[in-house]
């Protein structure tokens, strides 16, 4: 028998707008929460280890930041039950008030916009990558050119997995985008043992970390490679049975399997090259090698399934905006935002405003400490806020409202902190 949209639910908890969103299961969850979370930040992991000073430091601060991930995961669906919101955005909104509503909204925006450019430029590269491969000697032809390949894949694969109403539709393309991101992880881990015949001598190995400096910059590679809180709301909204319980074990299972898969392919990719590693680990390796080049296709493969739930999200944002500003006084058709009137249009712009920024900048490697800043907002500070706020609303015993708040303002000021030294730092290199 179908869940009912409101059951299960937790003492105190409201009950959310009534919905005919698909419902997901456990495991659709799960995948869903990965295939958000194992994107482009996997190439980033082993230079974050280099940088970090080593195995120990790194794998320290990759603990510490999973207490919060996964807190702030479960804080926001707690606050999503709180406020009876089904949105990132309409929960900040009705927990924290308009003006934090509005803030959320334009961190919303500009961080999914870049995370689609950056998304865009990944598979880019990849394609070019594999061209070179295939296509070795001489000039590359004129369909090998990223001018061509990128906006005939992004209007025959991207732009149709995009242009669904409902978020519940991935969970299909999650799945193939997991396990493509689990062979990456794979390739890294087996080349370390299987091929050492292609490394041209002895990787030096850092032993600690050159400053504290060093590894502080480790946390907005952290921060973009474990972002799947932008999609926490909309996922817990769409879980069934829908609790709190339920989504803390999705979420810890979820993150838990990230965790290893971003540790392995850190840890290998950095004891492979040690200090010489690229911040693509994918360009570290030999372009001739047949393992890496599938791993270029299932990578390319993962990011082009993983663009998609970007899009669902922003779109989410622009959906919310049009309904509050022009669904009472416009066109009958156009009243509703989930209609094909307006959201095929938005899909389309969105698909297109990336691919052109994609196919303008040359290099966005530096722009990934900005990223992994404005991302600390979703995983830290709007939960710790919303935590905060929901100790007005919710009753609840003295003690644990004391404890609650603490933890809140704690996730809060670690937020602020990455936000600024990771965006100062960003800033720096760029000029």
């Amino acid at each position: 028998m179908e869940e009912q949209v409101g059951g299960s639910r937790g003492l105190g908890e409201k009950p959310l707008p009534a919905t005919t969103t698909p419902a997901l299961s456990s495991s659709g969850a799960v995948f869903i929460l990965l295939k958000s979370t194992l994107g482009a930040g996997l190439l980033n992991f082993p230079w974050a280890f280099h940088k970090a000073g080593g195995m120990v430091p790194a794998f320290l601060v990759e603990l510490v930041s999973l207490v919060f991930l996964i807190s702030g995961l479960i804080t926001l669906g707690y606050a999503a039950s709180v406020s009876g919101q089904d949105t990132y955005q309409g929960v900040v909104r009705g927990l924290c008030g308009a003006t934090m509503g509005k803030l959320c909204e334009a961190c919303f925006i500009v961080n999914l916009l870049m995370i689609s450019v950056a998304f865009l430029r990944v598979i880019g590269d990849q394609l070019e990558k594999l061209f070179d491969a295939l296509l070795p000697g001489g000039p590359q032809p004129w369909f090998a050119a990223q001018r061509f390949a990128l906006p005939l894949l992004s209007a025959l694969v991207i732009l149709p997995l995009s242009v669904p109403q409902e978020i519940a539709f991935q969970k299909y393309t999650s799945i193939l985008g997991t396990l493509a991101a689990c062979y990456l992880a794979l390739v890294v881990t087996a080349q370390y043992y299987l091929w050492p015949q292609d490394l041209e001598h002895e990787p030096h190995l850092s032993q600690s970390p050159s400053s504290w400096t060093s590894v502080f910059s480790v946390f907005p590679t952290i921060c973009f490679g474990f972002q799947c809180h932008e999609a926490a709301v909309s996922i817990y909204c769409s879980l069934r049975p829908r609790s709190l319980s339920h989504w803390a074990l999705v979420s810890m299972l979820s993150l838990l399997a990230c965790c290893l898969i971003y540790s392995l392919t850190g840890a290998y990719g950095f004891l492979t090259f040690g200090a010489e590693v690229s911040a693509d680990i994918l360009m570290s390796y030999p372009g001739s090698n047949t393992a890496v080049i599938i791993a270029r296709v299932f990578f390319a493969v993962s990011i082009v399934t993983v663009y998609p739930i970007v899009l669902f999200l922003g779109r989410c944002v622009m959906q919310d905006f049009w309904r509050r500003s022009c669904g009472a006084h416009g066109p009958p058709v156009l009243a509703d935002p989930s209609g094909p009137w307006v959201r095929v249009p938005l899909t389309v712009l969105w698909v297109a405003g990336t691919l052109t920024v994609a196919l303008v900048l040359p290099d966005l490697s530096k722009i990934i400490g900005i990223i992994g800043g404005v991302s600390a907002f979703f995983i830290f500070i709007f939960p710790g806020l919303c935590l905060v706020y929901a100790m007005d609303v919710e009753p609840v015993g003295p003690r644990v409202k004391c404890f609650l708040e603490a933890w809140g303002v704690v996730s809060a000021l670690v937020g602020t902190f990455i936000f600024g030294q990771s965006t100062v730092a960003a800033i720096l290199e760029l000029a």
